[in-house]
């Protein structure tokens, strides 16, 4: 297998956490029992998919909390959380928290632009503010600020009996470096460079170029390189890749013929850009570790990139995602050149 640029250094895996709405608590176990089986497979990261009113996470960061005490070293990440639904003061304290709980574990992923299904939500979440909220960049800036330890208040020091400061507390050294932003267009990998973040590329990007090319490999290396072109760290800057990688080296002939089934009917979509955003969605990969490895091998972006944190598909179970996880972290990470820090 010929070498890559950039030898992975970190394996990662991102889950959406679904559970059955007559039982929640059975799928927020699961959740937690695969990231445990995560830090014991040595895994380096683990990170949870967001959803609202749906059957999926909610509350990543409230899940992140429980798994930090349940684990030891693998980090916990969120790819990612929609500011849109969010105060950023308040969520600085929720990050600067867990991540103190954590020991200095979480990678909290955000992005921005209004709520999914804003018109039928907005009156539960925005009353009274709903035409005056700010969903641009400026809500990431905020939250980047405080986390950082910006003021947050103008004032500090002592009234009657309480002690008060004038910066998010608890504030958790190095959170401010380990912020991420989830983007599939050129100008959020800019903004995301410009502002010393870290640069969440998914199995979504965006063909903003409409004579092409619509080749979903050299659309995210466009994003990439522009992202590093504009960082203070360069090409040292943190990029993950995301994509839907199945492998089935232990998988039982009914599971690898589930898998591929999947994927086949996920493939229309990855030929042309979708809809009126012209998204671009990169074609879920299917095999053995072996296989897997050389079409990543041949990936232009996998090539720019040194840590990944593979997509589980949303729809399987529970022992469909200890199979892949296993095979991700014994056969499919070393064939990457990924050796594992447990």
């Amino acid at each position: 297998m010929p070498p890559t640029p950039r030898p992975l250094r970190k394996l990662g895996f991102l889950t959406i956490g679904l559970f059955d709405e007559a039982d929640p608590r059975r799928g927020h176990e699961s959740t937690l029992e695969i990231i445990e089986l995560g830090e014991r497979l040595g895994f380096d990261s683990a990170w949870l998919r967001h959803r609202h009113l749906q059957y999926g996470i909610s509350s990543p960061v409230a899940v992140m909390a429980a798994a930090s005490q349940r684990t030891s070293r693998i980090e916990l990440g969120t790819a990612v959380i929609p500011l849109g639904w969010e105060n950023p003061l308040r969520l600085a304290e929720d990050l600067a928290t867990v991540d103190i709980l954590s020991g200095g574990r979480i990678n909290p992923g955000v992005s921005v632009g209004p709520p999914m299904h804003f018109d039928e939500v907005k009156s539960a979440l925005y009353p009274d503010t709903a035409d005056a909220e700010d969903f641009s960049y400026e809500r990431v800036r905020r939250l980047l600020d405080l986390v950082r330890g910006k003021p947050a208040s103008d004032f500090s020091g002592v009234r009657g009996f309480e002690v008060f400061s004038d910066r998010v507390q608890p504030l958790s050294p190095g959170l401010g470096r380990r912020l991420w932003y989830g983007g599939g267009s050129l100008s959020s990998a800019r903004w995301a460079g410009e502002h010393g973040m870290n640069f969440l590329s998914s199995s979504v990007v965006k063909a903003e170029d409409p004579e092409g090319p619509y080749d979903f490999a050299e659309i995210q290396l466009s994003h990439i390189r522009a992202f590093r072109a504009v960082h203070p760290d360069g090409e040292a800057a943190r990029v993950s890749q995301g994509l839907v990688v199945i492998p089935t080296d232990s998988a039982s002939a009914e599971q690898r013929a589930r898998y591929e089934d999947y994927a086949a009917k996920r493939t229309p979509r990855t030929a042309s850009p979708q809809g009126p955003a012209r998204l671009m969605f990169a074609p879920d990969i299917v095999g053995t570790s072996e296989e897997i490895a050389e079409r990543l091998h041949a990936h232009a972006a996998f090539r720019e990139v040194d840590e990944v944190a593979f997509a589980l598909p949303f729809t399987f179970g529970h022992e469909d995602y200890v199979q892949i996880l296993t095979d991700m972290a014994t056969k499919l990470g070393p064939a990457l050149g990924w050796t594992s820090g447990a």
